[in-house]
């Protein structure tokens, strides 16, 4: 093993095939290939999404590490996602990733994808100091995590129903929108009046979330307007209603978030996963912390979507705590964090 190790990273859990390489805590490649082929059908097909990992796994290795100057004898590890994810998109990394450590003898190191999420808070040596308090929301997540220490969490809330980014999907197809529908709308939003329509905000007992009632009182709202109506008013105030329903999405994110840094006094936050890129849930959780004399830790934007990198830094962190696992290793598509 070299005296910086060299892992490369592989996440397939969803619909991107991604591979990054890593040496010494540094990102030396991150390769991203996302599927187009699922926006027209408004979501993830899991059979095309395994299907495509299969077609790209190889060439998006390779490039990994054609970009970072390596080759494949010079890996000393590989991480890779074992879950949550699809079922089949799980097994296409992992079969890979193993046959790949047992034919060049280097460690595995099976990373739960979550993990990845908050370990894309420390990729270029950069992350809040222990604890803090997470939030990891993304299309098929939405959980409020204490973090301890290195992969010591705490479970404190998750969504007990839709995840946010799921919501914003949801929405986006009722408005004609495209998918995915969390750039659409956040770009829409941007021009609108947040005040525009007051969709009721769903706030539970501890630190959960649920997101079915706000598409729910988006459907009402469209369904109260008459037919002939329908098609010019969404025209006619797209941006306001976006705005106006972004407004209440990041409020009831952030709610239990102060409730949680009250009541265990910290004060550094974090956001991870996909809808950690949007820029209203950023500034909102940045006063929070601002007005706790905290800070606030988002990933660069181009790790807050799936990526590779993270998976990488987290087998780098648990690769120097010599954790690594056997070859017989599974992929778990509920897999949770803690």
């Amino acid at each position: 093993m070299h005296s910086s190790p060299v892992l490369l990273g592989i996440e397939t859990s969803c619909d991107d095939t991604a591979a990054a390489v890593v040496a010494d805590g540094k990102i030396l490649s991150s390769i991203v290939s996302s599927q187009d082929v699922h926006s027209k059908f408004g979501g993830v097909v899991p059979e095309l999404a395994s299907r495509a990992h299969q077609r790209l796994i190889v060439p998006v290795v390779d490039e990994a590490l054609a970009v970072a100057g390596m080759a494949r004898a010079d890996l000393d590890a590989i991480a890779v996602t074992i879950g949550p994810g699809l079922a089949g998109s799980l097994l296409v990394g992992l079969s890979f990733s193993k046959a790949l450590a047992f034919g060049l003898g280097i460690p595995l190191v099976g990373i739960n994808h979550l993990e990845g999420h908050i370990y894309s808070l420390f990729i270029d040596d950069k992350g809040p100091s222990f604890p803090f308090l997470c939030l990891i929301v993304s299309g098929g997540h939405t959980q409020l995590i204490k973090v301890e220490a290195k992969f010591e969490h705490t479970l404190l809330g998750r969504t007990r129903d839709d995840a946010a980014g799921e919501a914003f999907d949801k929405v986006a197809k009722l408005l004609g929108l495209g998918y995915p529908g969390g750039p659409e709308i956040e770009k829409l939003a941007a021009g609108g009046n947040p005040s525009f329509h007051d969709f009721p905000r769903t706030r539970l007992q501890g630190y959960d979330y649920s997101f079915s009632g706000i598409k729910t009182s988006v459907l009402y709202y469209l369904n109260a307007i008459s037919d002939t109506d329908r098609d010019e008013h969404i025209q006619n105030h797209i941006s306001d209603i976006c705005a106006s329903f972004q407004e209440a999405v990041v409020d009831m994110l952030t709610r239990p978030i102060v409730k949680a840094a009250r009541e265990t006094g910290i004060r550094d936050l974090a956001l991870a996963g996909g809808v950690s890129a949007n820029i209203a849930l950023q500034t909102r959780m940045r006063e929070l912390a601002e007005r706790m004399d905290g800070r606030l830790f988002v990933p660069d934007q181009k790790y807050c979507m799936d990526n590779a990198a993270m998976i990488a830094i987290a087998g780098h962190h648990k690769l120097a705590g010599n954790e690594f696992s056997p070859l017989t290793l599974t992929v778990n598509p509920s897999l949770a964090l803690v």
